[in-house]
């Protein structure tokens, strides 16, 4: 995956070697704490659900569910 649970870090540090990485999560975690910006984390299969769930709600949102997709297709032609 590339490193994604350092992505903070790699975008705050981007010429910062990956191995090193990791040193600055303890800095970066405890920086953010002081000024009350949370540090979330989360797994790779809860991220996929936030995503998703995401997508929903704003898909879904944008569509219009009494409209027919025939009816649209037929008035656009």
């Amino acid at each position: 995956m590339g490193g994604p649970s350092y992505q903070m870090e790699h975008h705050l540090f981007p010429s910062m070697p990956r191995p090193h990485l990791s040193k600055a999560r303890a800095i970066v975690k405890e920086h953010s704490q002081t000024l009350n910006v949370p540090y979330v984390e989360t797994t790779l299969f809860e991220s996929y659900g936030i995503v998703i769930r995401y997508l929903n709600r704003v898909g879904l949102a944008a569509r219009d569910p009494s409209e027919c997709p025939m009816t649209s297709a037929a008035a656009r032609a």
